[in-house]
């Protein structure tokens, strides 16, 4: 992708539309502008004109609305053009291949973004967060992206780089003027300052999983015993009539999954088979994969009836209970309680229900948005997260750091702790792109659609 061509893309998706908009980038643009548009644009950059686009045979393919942005004042930092035509794919077609002729390339996934980042327009944190921010499937997703496209991470891994750098100094002074009258060599700064550096480093880390959490949907089992209500509850949240009902227990033996918005966030709801001592082969293996997606999940919906004796779980799962962010739900409200039913996992939250009389539902997603929010199964938006690109580079970086920081206590030569340190902030210029790596660039904006 050699900088110094000039691309073009829609960066609308195909099909019919009210609108459809071609982007441009490159050193052809004010040519192109001035041939096709009129040369009043290249003249007054930044503002919408409404004109005729021209073919190379004078022919008006359509009216549009143009933009054309000069060097170094466009997104991509490069000379751009954004045409916004009626959205009918013959006219986007007959745009493109007229551009293409006049000298232009397809744009391949993500290059406008690269482009940008490869222009120091974007930093490779923020780069990522346009995707992040397109792909966003809840309101907490979106903020997080958009917290990171503002440079949030960069700000943060420049902080983490700055002291690095001060403690690498302290270090390569002892190498640098071994003859000079120098203070004898006092490791505590150095470790104690590489200890707080790694912990920082720890907690960054673990943000991937909440990240994976926001764009994939926070997975959330229902459980409970046959006929307590589970595929009602999955209805009553999808809005549809997704899962079997029936009186007859033992009817779900496998799980579905659907996705929900609750309150900001994306729920990936799973539905399982009741939990109980089964009745034959087909219901025991519904079961073992209810156990195993308890195990995986991140919150767990316990459904129970309140109008029968309280449920006996395995101990297996009791077990997992007390360890988990659960929301009980106490259904069928409309009934008369049961004399023998008491509370259920008492000390975690609750509501209650009918499921099928449609009581109390906005009850419960806002008690289910309440139970997120309060057991923090995701951080808050303003909290910092990482990628898994972000959180594997800074492992790496982690692992050189308590080398050398081990290293430097036991003292070894100082070149050796501050090759360590070294291979740390080649880490760290992973995450924003202060790195010359064309593979890992390739593989990553693979990822973008065409025209972003």
């Amino acid at each position: 992708m050699p900088l110094g061509e000039t691309i073009v893309a829609p960066a609308t998706p195909y099909g019919e539309s009210a609108l459809a908009v071609v982007r441009v980038s490159g050193p052809l643009c004010p040519q192109l502008a001035a041939d096709c548009l009129g040369s009043e644009l290249v003249q007054n950059p930044r503002l919408a004109h409404l004109r005729d686009y021209k073919s190379l045979s004078g022919k008006v393919l359509d009216g549009c609305l143009a933009l054309y942005f000069a060097d170094k004042r466009s997104y991509t930092g490069e000379p751009s053009l954004e045409l916004s035509l009626h959205g009918n794919p013959l006219i986007v077609q007959a745009v493109v291949e007229d551009l293409l002729a006049r000298g232009c390339r397809m744009a391949e996934p993500g290059e406008f973004t690269r482009t940008a980042f490869l222009n120091g327009k974007l930093d490779l944190s923020q780069a990522e967060a346009v995707t992040d921010l397109i792909s966003a499937r809840s309101e907490k997703a979106l903020q997080v992206a958009q917290r990171q496209l503002d440079g949030s991470i960069g700000r943060r891994m420049s902080a983490m780089t700055d002291r690095l750098l001060e403690i690498i100094a302290g270090v390569e002074a002892y190498i640098d003027f071994p003859e000079e009258d120098l203070p004898p060599e006092d490791q505590a700064g150095p470790v104690a300052g590489l200890a707080t550096l790694s912990q920082e480093l720890g907690e960054l880390i673990e943000t991937s999983h909440y990240k994976t959490l926001l764009h994939e949907g926070i997975r959330t089992v229902i459980m409970g015993e046959p006929n307590a209500g589970k595929s009602s509850l999955l209805n009553a949240l999808t809005g549809e009539d997704r899962a079997i009902v029936s009186a007859e227990p033992g009817t779900t033996r496998d799980f579905l999954t659907e996705r929900v918005m609750i309150g900001s966030y994306g729920l990936q709801l799973v539905d399982t088979a009741g939990i109980r001592e089964s009745q034959g082969d087909i219901e025991r293996q519904g079961i073992e994969r209810t156990l195993k997606q308890i195990k995986g999940a991140d919150f767990l919906l316990v459904v129970v009836d309140q109008s029968v004796p309280p449920p006996h779980f395995p101990e297996a799962v009791e077990a997992r209970l007390a360890e988990h962010r659960v929301l009980v739900v106490e259904n069928k409200t409309d009934l008369p309680p049961h004399p023998t039913f008491q509370d259920v996992l008492p000390g975690h939250p609750r509501v209650r229900v009918s499921l099928a009389q449609g009581i109390a539902l906005d009850e419960l997603r806002t008690k289910i948005a309440e139970t997120l929010e309060a057991d923090r199964v995701v951080p808050a938006a303003d909290d910092l997260m990482v990628s898994a690109r972000h959180a594997d580079a800074l492992s790496r970086a982690r692992a050189s750091i308590d080398g050398a920081r081990a290293g430097l206590r036991d003292d070894i030569p100082a070149e050796l702790a501050a090759a360590g340190l070294r291979d740390a902030l080649a880490g760290f210029g992973e995450v924003i792109g202060k790195v010359d790596n064309e593979d890992m660039l390739d593989k990553l904006f693979a990822n973008f659609c065409i025209g972003k």
